[in-house]
């Protein structure tokens, strides 16, 4: 076997001129992979090149890869991803995966940033106050997902109330509200981070529903599903499918 001439370009564009030290100490498994993940996947998918590695890049924080994650950042920052936008990835990740695991993908970034000469801090994207982040947040969770947080906050406990108001004013207040990614590009990349790191099935659903709110058809969420299949493996690629298939089934 041969690495292909596609999966060879492919990698190239993101990794010019990278000497692998995989290739020579894992030259057979480097073939498979890369013939999979670069040429093979990318035919049954719809993404942009700059999209596939946002996702990327929010799934392997959501699954602690963290050398992986700076490697595919050098590739994200090569092919035209923006530091703002990397940034905005990173801090998408805390109300989803917790700042137990973000934290030293935070440390992660800088580093790579870094390296890069890229100054920090990066321009700041918040638009919202202490004042209006839950008028806000409300504003736009009924904008991306209906009235399923104002459900919350009237069938819940009185003494569990309180989770539906910090979905609306921090989840959705403090980080959905910033600059930086639209709708659209932060449901997916929740999705994402969701179906990669499993156990997470009642949400998945919910973001599926939040993902055709805003714009993300299931051809869509199937070419996320597709493109990390090589980093989240079959069987939470496969449970996600199910669960598409579930909240939006096949005609």
């Amino acid at each position: 076997m041969a690495i292909s001439e596609t999966a060879q370009k492919n990698h190239e564009e993101l990794f010019p001129n990278l000497k692998s030290t995989l290739k020579q100490t894992d030259p057979e498994f480097i073939e498979i992979f890369d013939n999979f993940n670069f040429d093979e996947v990318l035919k049954y998918q719809n993404l942009d090149l700059k999209l596939r590695m946002k996702i990327t890049l929010a799934s392997l924080i959501a699954m602690q890869c963290v050398n992986e994650y700076k490697a595919m950042l050098n590739g994200a920052l090569n092919v035209g991803v923006t530091p703002v936008e990397v940034k905005e990835i990173v801090y998408q990740a805390v109300p989803y995966v917790g700042l137990g695991k973000v934290f030293d993908f935070l440390h992660a970034t800088n580093n790579v940033f870094e390296e890069r000469k890229i100054k920090l801090p990066i321009a700041g994207q918040s638009t919202t106050t202490p004042e209006n982040r839950l008028e806000e947040g409300q504003k736009t969770v009924r904008r991306i997902a209906g009235d399923a947080v104002d459900k919350m906050q009237e069938n819940l406990p009185e003494n569990e109330k309180h989770f539906a108001t910090f979905l609306a004013d921090n989840c959705f207040g403090d980080y959905y509200t910033r600059k930086g990614l639209d709708d659209k590009t932060r449901e997916l990349l929740t999705f994402s981070m969701l179906i990669s790191m499993g156990g997470a099935d009642p949400q998945v659903q919910g973001h599926i529903r939040n993902n055709v709110n805003v714009g993300n058809d299931k051809d869509v969420l199937l070419s996320a599903v597709t493109v990390l299949l090589p980093f989240i493996g079959y069987p939470r690629s496969l449970t996600a499918m199910n669960l598409l298939n579930k909240v939006l089934p096949e005609k």
